[in-house]
């Protein structure tokens, strides 16, 4: 059944591709009759090459931001504005590129196709969920289930199956591990009302069931404890190739992500409570790793003017040093440009009654920061050499804030999870107030950060983070 989802995935990406092939041509053809200044035309390879770029970033865009999972049951101003979001993202990837490829492409032709392709891909979602439904209702065949269990929990699985009946889910009744089998086939010993009645059969019976009934997927939705004495009803659906699924809510109040995974000969249940996909954090190290490098590369000219006047306006290194705790507890020497007095550690026991926060430290017009310190830290210059943090991957440029260990031998448990993703220059707290933030809510902030993390979230939180940057709104 829920297979049924995966192949609505593929064919929300593969009606992306057309819509947005359709577009490319749309737009490129009113362009070309358009009697403007300038004349347009492209060969047909930089078309093909153009048109190819369009589509994978379209299409790649709409998968980092998830768009493919709810197409079907969005709300329609979700998808306005999800849908307006992919295409200036995909719009600002298409500068970059012609910018890269030096394409000259033509401004007029890249808003037509811009709004040319939201105009057919936000048409086509907002009445996708109706088209899915009507293919499933008209075109599918009936999908039967039973469900394992007759639980409170079992009984909450049907009454969601039950809604799915427009799509021709059928639940064709309950199995009771607790009702013994008898001699005469199955015949059900009792009823469960929910929309309608449901026979409740001996999970003994399972087999006499499986022959005269047909039955496409079964559902175990039965206490942990109840498991061991299913190993043959496992088997049996196994050796008659019947579709199985097992309900894992046995921890109901977990929150973590959960995946099927497998070591060696081993199955593993993966409760993961931060983000775990490789590919996506892949492609989050690479954007860390080239936009690192290329900051570095940029700055370093600055760089170099900022230590020389840090040596020339006060005593002690340019770089600051200091032990940050990372990933998952790891740690590694961070690196910032010195905006303090150089014996400032020292001077830091006998100000620590002034600190404004109770596990970080914190202090409003802290005396221990320089004259050139103050401006350093308002406009977050002081934070460039973390560049090469980002470079050697001990931070991102996204995620929460490297704690030092002694604040961290403070966290409260909850808190210690904002261990699990690799720290960052910035993260929502940045773009949220900044040093104006008490620190429960920081603790909340990159908490909601960990919970909804995606690559479109990141690049938002960057993109915000910059003019705060430029005003050095927050900062203290």
């Amino acid at each position: 059944m829920f297979s049924r989802q995966r192949k609505a995935r593929v064919l929300f990406g593969l009606s992306d591709i057309l819509l947005t092939i359709l577009a490319f041509e749309a737009a490129y053809e009113t362009r070309s009759i358009l009697h403007l200044e300038r004349a347009f035309y492209l060969t047909v390879e930089k078309r093909a090459l153009v048109m190819g770029f369009a589509v994978l970033a379209w299409v790649a865009i709409a998968a980092w931001m998830g768009l493919y999972e709810k197409l079907d049951s969005g709300h329609p101003r979700i998808i306005l504005r999800d849908t307006a979001r992919q295409c200036a993202y995909g719009f600002l990837c298409l500068v970059v590129f012609e910018y890269l490829l030096r394409l000259d492409l033509s401004r007029p032709f890249l808003i037509l196709f811009t709004c040319y392709v939201w105009t057919v891909l936000l048409l086509f979602r907002l009445t996708a969920g109706r088209l899915v439904g009507l293919m499933r209702r008209e075109f599918g065949q009936p999908h039967y289930i039973m469900v394992v269990g007759t639980g409170e929990r079992a009984v909450r699985l049907a009454e969601a199956l039950e809604q799915s009946q427009e799509y021709k889910v059928k639940l064709r009744g309950f199995l009771s591990e607790r009702i013994a089998a008898t001699a005469d086939g199955p015949q059900a010993r009792k009823t469960i009302s929910m929309g309608a009645d449901y026979p409740v059969w001996p999970i003994g019976e399972l087999p006499s069931i499986l022959r005269q009934h047909v039955v496409d997927e079964i559902l175990f939705a039965v206490d942990s404890a109840s498991l061991p004495e299913l190993e043959e009803t496992f088997l049996l659906c196994d050796e008659e190739g019947v579709r199985t699924a097992l309900a894992v809510d046995f921890f109901p109040h977990v929150n973590s992500t959960l995946s099927l995974d497998r070591f060696g000969p081993v199955p593993l249940l993966t409760f993961s409570a931060a983000p775990y996909d490789e590919i996506r954090l892949w492609m989050k190290r690479i954007t860390d790793v080239a936009i690192a490098a290329a900051g570095l590369l940029v700055l370093a000219p600055f760089m170099a003017l900022v230590a020389a006047l840090i040596r020339l306006t006060s005593a002690g290194p340019a770089i600051f040093q200091q032990e940050r705790c990372g990933l998952n507890g790891r740690r590694f020497r961070f690196y910032k440009f010195r905006s303090m007095v150089d014996n400032a550690e020292e001077l830091k026991q006998g100000l620590a009654h002034l600190t404004t926060r109770e596990t970080a430290f914190k202090i409003p017009d802290d005396p221990r920061v320089t004259g050139l310190g103050r401006y350093l830290r308002r406009f977050s210059i002081d934070e460039w050499p973390q560049l090469w943090n980002v470079l050697r991957g001990d931070m991102s440029l996204v995620g929460p804030r490297p704690a030092i260990p002694s604040e961290v031998a403070q966290y409260k448990q909850w808190q210690r999870r904002r261990l699990r993703m690799r720290p960052g220059l910035t993260c929502l707290w940045a773009v949220s107030g900044r040093d104006l933030v008490d620190f429960e809510t920081w603790m909340k902030l990159d908490m909601q950060y960990i919970d909804n993390w995606s690559l479109a979230l990141d690049w938002k939180i960057l993109l915000r983070t910059i003019p705060r940057l430029v005003t050095g709104h927050g900062a203290s």
